[in-house]
């Protein structure tokens, strides 16, 4: 959709083929979008966004938890990354649970009257830097799905920061509570539809088994998917740049940094400039950053590959963090 896309010309899902035709038909019948812009910029990496709605469709759609829950978490977890685009879409779909007072609630800086989803909140919220944060507020059972939507929305949100606008709808449409509505309504359906977990793994080249947390569910195979694929971008910078992006993530961590930053590469590193502010500060990339990288040599592809990877190594440090603290509140369990 024109004025969704930064720096990418993405090609029209009614235009796809091969890979990328197979996962449009599969997020527009699961998911109820049609041109999800989230997915659409992806698609110059066919691999990645396979990878991407694999993960996202396997915890958030299909995994075992309650969606509302997890539109929840995803909604808490895109407030803390400051991504607009991906607050304003959890409000619709949290509309489209049948939850309209809550969406609109947590997404204008309110917290939940329910004890349980204001647990859920205040965790998703902290895992942006889940040191010592609030232990898991959901059961064992429920860990792959919440986990795997953590991880899928600080994955999906520095992508929608960096290569998307802050427009959901056309005109900027979703700025007003009715639309919000409407259009939550209309996906009502297709959100409280249940979903077959596993279907995405097809969309997959022999994924592995994933992480320990997901272990026995389709979350854990989509995660490695995406890791792998994601990590794969690397590739497109020499050894120093990326010893100069995992320095960069280790130093800041998570954290939002300041405008002044020491850390962040000057654009004669432009690619790792550009891994490091997709990982830390996505909504900070701007044109030049692009330009100073991009040359004739780098295609659509080379961009997203590249934002991929600064995205998921910032990932890769929470995720590390939340599986060391699942693996802890279960030894307490069994302990108590």
């Amino acid at each position: 959709m024109p004025g969704q896309y930064r720096f990418t010309a993405p090609v029209p899902p009614k235009s796809a083929t091969g890979l990328n035709a197979e996962v449009f038909a599969q997020v527009a019948r699961e998911f109820g979008i049609e041109r999800a812009p989230t997915f659409g910029v992806l698609s110059a990496a066919p691999e990645l966004l396979a990878a991407t709605w694999a993960l996202l469709r396997e915890s958030l759609v299909a995994g075992d938890a309650p969606r509302t829950g997890k539109e929840i978490v995803a909604l808490g977890v895109s407030l803390a990354n400051r991504c607009p685009f991906c607050v304003d879409a959890h409000t619709v779909l949290l509309h489209a649970t049948g939850d309209h007072q809550l969406g609109e609630l947590i997404a204008g800086g309110g917290v939940p009257d329910d004890p349980e989803q204001a647990r859920l909140l205040q965790w998703a919220k902290a895992t942006r830097d889940p040191s010592g944060g609030p232990a898991e507020p959901f059961p064992a059972g429920q860990a792959p799905a919440y986990l795997g939507t953590v991880l899928t929305f600080h994955f999906v949100n520095r992508i929608a920061s960096a290569l998307l606008t802050e427009r959901l709808l056309p005109g900027d449409a979703q700025k007003y509570r009715a639309v919000r509505s409407l259009a939550g309504r209309s996906l009502a359906r297709t959100v409280r539809r249940p979903a077959e977990p596993g279907e995405a793994l097809a969309l997959l080249d022999a994924p592995g088994p994933g992480p320990a947390w997901a272990a026995g569910t389709p979350v854990g195979p989509a995660y490695a998917a995406l890791h792998r694929t994601a990590m794969a971008g690397a590739d497109l910078l020499d050894a120093d740049d990326q010893a100069l992006v995992r320095a960069a993530v280790a130093e800041f961590g998570v954290a939002h940094p300041p405008l002044r930053w020491a850390g962040l590469p000057d654009r004669d590193r432009p690619g790792a400039r550009l891994a490091v502010l997709a990982a830390v500060a996505p909504y900070r990339v701007t044109g030049p950053d692009v330009t100073a990288w991009i040359g004739p040599q780098h295609t659509d592809h080379c961009l997203v590959s590249l934002i991929a990877y600064g995205a998921m190594t910032a990932v890769d440090r929470v995720e590390t963090a939340l599986a060391a603290a699942h693996v802890a509140g279960g030894s307490q369990e069994e302990a108590a």
